[in-house]
């Protein structure tokens, strides 16, 4: 099972035309791997996590998705504001075919919003969304796991928490994790790649793909 870019190109409207993000991009992400992105502001790292999640579609080529990929892990995509946590955590449940109840019982658990949990998303603090939104990401188990930055939902007990589940879930499952601290890289990754002029470049050895990160 594999999650497969195919001369993947992303570019946006400018006013002057459009500009290339990502730039004839081929990559393969097998079941069990743990890969690093690493690229300066503005490289496309969001923009390549977007694609391989299927929320944008590429320009040109095709992503191919041979194993159940997440979204970007603590995004919103998809959450409705006017709807309750609660009623966020059944939509994600019955569209991923999971049991309701068990999903509601983990992401209550999970997110700790106490009587919050039943009130309209849009009520809630910043804080408190971002466990929401973790808490519906782990609540599915995929095959592949995708990060954008890092997992910096609530105070550090909450973030703690946050690294000891994804740890859990990489005992069966890939990631790719984007970011431009090299630290984060390190701690959940086996390979690295770095993003430049809308292309990656592939190290086998972490140490070596985060020298030439900071080379940059």
């Amino acid at each position: 099972m594999s999650l497969i870019l195919e001369d993947v190109w992303k570019s946006y409207p400018m006013r002057h035309g459009r500009r290339d993000i990502l730039c004839g991009i081929n990559a393969t992400i097998r079941r069990g791997d743990a890969v690093g992105v690493l690229g300066r502001n503005g490289a496309g790292k969001s923009t390549l996590i977007r694609v391989m999640a299927g929320v944008e579609a590429p320009t040109r080529g095709r992503v191919r998705r041979e194993m159940s990929i997440s979204w970007p892990l603590g995004s919103g995509f998809g959450v409705q504001s006017s709807m309750s946590g609660a009623d966020n955590a059944r939509f994600i449940a019955r569209i991923y075919g999971q049991d309701v109840r068990e999903t509601l019982d983990f992401v209550q658990e999970f997110a700790e919003l106490g009587p919050y949990f039943y009130e309209p998303v849009r009520t809630y603090s910043a804080g408190m969304m971002g466990r929401l939104l973790m808490g519906l990401s782990f609540s599915v188990k995929f095959d592949c796991y995708l990060v954008d930055e890092t997992l910096s939902a609530g105070d550090s007990r909450f973030v703690e928490r946050c690294r000891r589940m994804l740890e859990d879930r990489l005992g069966q499952a890939s990631l790719l994790m984007v970011s431009h601290f090299a630290d984060h890289i390190r701690q959940y990754c086996r390979t690295a790649v770095v993003l430049r002029n809308g292309l990656l470049e592939f190290y086998e050895d972490l140490d070596e793909g985060i020298a030439a990160y900071q080379r940059l």
